[in-house]
């Protein structure tokens, strides 16, 4: 919730406030969303560094206190520089927290519960998108600066709830024993990185212009686009669990294909369609999937790589570096294509496209070992 939830995706409905309140050109205000995805990279490759040459718990703490941090420092517009290193910061923190976290606490669950638990780590994440999409509204009529205030406030009391949380067992800290651990080389977890990569840049159409889309290239307007983002909101929200719940049962390589399969219908079919049925389970799924490829991902790593800790922490950060390349070079391919084309209907298909190859990769390599 602090490291992705609120670090990264709070800075979407503050984007134009700040350029309405002239702290920066639109331009800027999109490179520093950049610079965070770039902070987000750095975090993911660093973090299991970090971790050995501290502890896990520290590396943990450090990464949520500077995501606190870095609301406080943007509370104002000192240049651009100084706000695009803590929207770095921001970023570096996020990719610290989503390597290192589920890996430190899913040893201590139960096999059978690992679905469940994994889905909840990741309905953190969904409830900083819903929250940051609320809450940002309702403060920024008191100010913009105010409204950073109130964010770190909320990033830093949920920090200090969580501060004794992490455990510092032996399970915890094993996973960082050495900086330079590999993962077993497996095919299949070599098709699984590509994969998610895949994944990442498939969310990109809804993550990055599915308002803009529904508002303007439907002609729908804002009030409708706003609805289907919080439509998005509620998917993301209820759908870590439920896809965790589901996976302990059928087993998460079933239960990944089959979300590859849903993400590749209700991405694609917006090149055929804007049916309000359409729209409105494309908005509902698409949403639930932010998070639940995460967790389903997650638990396939702990599959193929079974009572084997130091593996499974290594692959989750190759795994998470893999996403974050997916999903800045889908936000930079998708908006270059978008500014030369100027067509909505050719980022679905590229998005539905790229879905389908994930699918197709997983068939054919997912059981490989």
């Amino acid at each position: 919730m602090v490291g992705i939830g609120l670090a990264r995706f709070a800075y979407t409905p503050l984007l134009p406030a700040l350029v309405s309140a002239e702290w920066f050109s639109a331009s800027q205000a999109a490179y520093l969303g950049a610079v965070n995805l770039a902070g987000y990279l750095a975090g993911a490759v660093l973090a299991r560094s970090l971790a050995a040459r501290t502890s896990t718990r520290t590396a943990l703490r450090v990464g949520m206190v500077l995501a606190s941090v870095a609301f406080f420092a943007c509370a104002q517009p000192w240049s651009f520089a100084w706000f695009a290193l803590w929207r770095f910061a921001a970023g570096l923190s996020g990719g610290v927290v989503m390597v290192l976290a589920a890996p430190t606490v899913l040893p201590f669950v139960p096999e059978k519960r690992q679905g469940l638990a994994g889905g909840l780590i990741l309905t953190g994440v969904a409830l900083g998108i819903a929250l940051s999409g609320t809450l940002v509204p309702l403060t920024l009529s008191w100010g913009l600066a105010e409204t950073w205030i109130i964010l770190g406030g909320l990033a830093a009391v949920l920090t200090a709830a969580s501060w004794n949380g992490w455990p510092a067992a032996a399970a915890a800290a094993s996973p960082m024993r050495s900086a330079a651990l590999r993962p077993p080389a497996s095919t299949a977890l070599k098709s699984l990185y590509l994969e998610y990569g895949l994944n990442a840049f498939g969310l990109v159409p809804h993550m990055v212009f599915w308002v803009i889309f529904i508002a303007q290239g439907l002609g729908r307007g804002l009030d409708v686009g706003a609805f289907h983002w919080v439509l998005f909101g509620i998917g993301a929200v209820l759908g870590p669990v439920t896809a965790g719940y589901l996976a302990d049962r059928v087993g998460f390589l079933v239960a990944l294909r089959w979300g590859y399969v849903l993400q590749a219908v209700f991405v694609g079919a917006l090149v055929f369609t804007d049916h309000m049925v359409v729209l409105v389970l494309s908005s509902l799924i698409m949403g639930a999937f932010v998070p639940v490829c995460v967790t389903l991902v997650l638990g396939r790593v702990r599959e193929v790589i079974p009572n084997d800790p130091d593996g499974q922490s290594a692959a989750w950060r190759w795994a998470t570096i893999a996403f974050s390349l997916g999903q800045a070079g889908g936000a930079y391919g998708l908006s270059y294509l978008f500014d030369l084309r100027h067509d909505y209907s050719l980022l679905f298909a590229m998005g539905g496209g790229v879905l389908v190859l994930a699918l197709g990769l997983n068939l054919l390599l997912g059981r490989k070992i």
